[in-house]
């Protein structure tokens, strides 16, 4: 029941070879890799506002103008820089590859820290915003704005798991519905207001304060307006997701998402400053300025559905982003292993869930307040945007190619303006919940740390070397059939193989392979150690051990004695801390449970103590 209910939620198992036809073209994406980017023009000049509009009142308009030139011209820096990250490092992983080639482990382990914060809040911010849109059209809806959030999540949630080219085309089109909307509301309220002298009234009043600007008080403007840069490094960290040539289509898809960000950004805050919004708790300021342009008619309303589409999609950015980071940093070892395995529709499931369980566990203790989710928000997204920016000034500077001097000179010019802007947040956001932030990086950085030195300690333990051989087993007339399991050559393998001597002269190593590299490396670890059996290796194209093992079996027992026993042999880790078993694949206790029911079939487990 369990597989028919996944199935038909997330659709049948893709094979292995069918992973090039889930990736993206140009067309989709655009829409998926840059939606965090695009929508956030639609809560980031209202950021703005805030922070001015109580001290100066009319004049607040003016200088959140201002601001917003200046987060355009801090976003033109971001995109050439990040252009030249994907000519560099066309495996993606962004921020964390760049700053652990040329900082360092640490400095990369902090970007690949601050990555992953930013992509949780990213989807917590996305749809917490995107209800607050929803709410807006429809304020008797504003108390079940967390539940509302919590159903949005478990369909983005769902989407993603049925794979990217599914996801790309179920959540790409609104994103291209809400840019065209943009359009002919930037076009629209433009020419109303100069060529037909189009003036209306707020529809809220404006506060009559009129204080001075200030250097700090323009600096926490610009602070909070940051949040609308969030997502440029997206394109650069997901550069796998892209087909052939995924360089040349990345970079295509960087600069028409600055583009698009670019315009919609400052033409949505130069209505904000002829139309006069104001920020206020049940209705957003781009609702107002539809309003305000359009009436409160269709036009309204489907703006108004189209941005809570956009700002719940943006979430896709995270979950196409992050559960490759973290299949990255699982190859790594920095993170848990599992992360680097592919599901039943070839995405990094295990990501996505996490992904997904973490933004809820957000949407919940912060009762989906987009408010009180942004100052934690853009602190992380531009720690990793200083680390790579420095990490690629190194690189130019190292490696001295052509044309170096200019690409240091953008990527040290970026490292500045960013360094200076994570600064600025850190402090004005400090006491608004950045706190926190501060305090989860070093954490996590830790925990990974912690999580290699588990991973190294093991590998060191298990590590086969030519001096260790198999032992001679005494010599027995039985032939009954004995299967090791095998999924790479170690310590644990040898154990196994010694125990299985002791039953049978007939014993075969059997390799199920899911991904061709390992198999390659244990071909090679094979042929040097010979091991003195057969190796068998069969070919999995849904990624499924189970099957193909019990075609083996099958086949086995046909050629056997009537009633005679095959014996499988696992091998299974002794590890003493319970959360070093968080860390291990428990693939073993699921292929014992299948193999218990079968009646000819025995199975023998192997046990080998990773000494702490």
């Amino acid at each position: 029941m369990f597989s028919k209910i996944r199935e038909l939620l997330i659709g049948k198992t893709l094979k292995t070879e069918e992973l090039e036809g889930e990736k993206l073209n140009v067309l989709w994406g655009l829409p998926i890799l840059s939606s965090d980017a695009v929508s956030s023009v639609a809560y980031a000049g209202e950021e703005i506002l805030i922070v001015l509009i109580g001290v100066m009142g009319f004049m607040a308009y003016r200088y959140m103008f201002y601001a917003a030139l200046c987060i355009v011209l801090l976003l033109l820096i971001l995109v050439f820089s990040y252009m030249q990250t994907i000519d560099s490092y066309p495996s993606g992983g962004g921020s964390y590859i760049v700053a652990k080639d040329n900082l360092g482990i640490t400095p990369g382990l902090t970007a690949g820290a601050a990555l992953t914060v930013g992509y949780v809040l990213t989807v917590a911010v996305s749809i917490s915003a995107g209800t607050a849109a929803i709410t807006s059209a429809m304020p008797f809806l504003y108390k079940y704005k967390v539940a509302i959030a919590l159903i949005m999540l478990l369909i983005i949630t769902i989407g993603n798991l049925r794979g990217t080219k599914e996801s790309s085309k179920l959540f790409g089109v609104p994103t291209y519905i809400f840019i065209g909307s943009c359009v002919v509301l930037i076009v629209t309220g433009l020419v109303r207001h100069y060529v037909f002298g189009y003036s209306p009234q707020p529809l809220f009043s404006v506060p009559r304060q009129v204080g001075d600007i200030t250097l700090f008080l323009f600096l926490r403007a610009f602070a909070s307006g940051c949040s609308g840069l969030t997502g440029v490094e997206a394109v650069s960290n997901g550069i796998p997701n892209f087909k052939e040539p995924s360089q040349k289509n990345a970079k295509i898809v960087l600069l028409l998402l600055g583009g698009l960000v670019f315009f919609i950004f400052v033409g949505l805050s130069f209505l904000a400053t002829i139309y006069h919004a104001v920020p206020v708790n049940h209705m957003t300021v781009l609702a107002q300025i539809t309003q305000q342009v359009f009436g409160k008619n269709i036009f309204f309303y489907v703006i108004q559905f189209t941005t809570a589409i956009i700002l719940i999609m943006a979430a896709n950015t995270s979950y196409a982003g992050l559960p490759l980071l973290l299949s990255l940093m699982g190859n790594d070892g920095y993170v848990p292993r599992q992360f680097s395995q592919r599901g039943k529709r070839l995405s990094f499931s295990n990501g996505i869930i996490v992904l997904a369980v973490a933004s809820a566990i957000l949407i919940i203790v912060f009762k989906g307040d987009t408010h009180a989710l942004l100052p934690l928000y853009a602190v992380g997204v531009f720690i990793s945007f200083t680390l790579s920016q420095v990490g690629m000034f190194l690189k130019w500077k190292r490696e001295k190619s052509l044309g170096w001097k200019f690409k240091a000179a953008v990527n040290g010019f970026g490292a500045v303006i960013t360094f200076i802007t994570v600064i600025l947040i850190g402090i004005i956001k400090f006491t608004q919940g950045a706190w926190i932030v501060c305090i989860i990086l070093p954490m996590l950085v830790y925990f990974m740390l912690k999580i290699k030195e588990h991973y190294t300690h093991v590998v060191e333990q298990i590590r086969l070397t030519n001096d260790l051989r198999p032992k001679a087993s005494a010599v027995t007339n039985n032939d009954q059939h004995v299967i090791i399991l095998l999924g790479t050559l170690n310590k644990s393998f040898l154990k196994a193989l010694n125990c299985a001597k002791c039953l049978s002269q007939n014993v075969v190593a059997f390799h199920v392979s899911t991904d061709p590299e390992i198999t390659q490396k244990l071909k090679r670890k094979w042929k040097e150690y010979n091991p003195g059996i057969p190796l068998i290796i069969e070919h999995s194209s849904y990624r499924d051990v189970m099957e193909p093992l019990m075609n083996f079996i099958q086949s086995e027992e046909r050629s056997s004695k009537h009633g005679e026993t095959v014996t499988v042999v696992l091998t299974q880790f002794v590890i003493t801390k319970w959360w070093h078993n968080l860390l291990h694949n428990q693939t073993g206790y699921f292929i014992k449970s299948q193999l218990y029911k079968n009646r000819n079939v025995a199975v023998l487990t192997v046990p080998y103590i990773i000494k702490e």
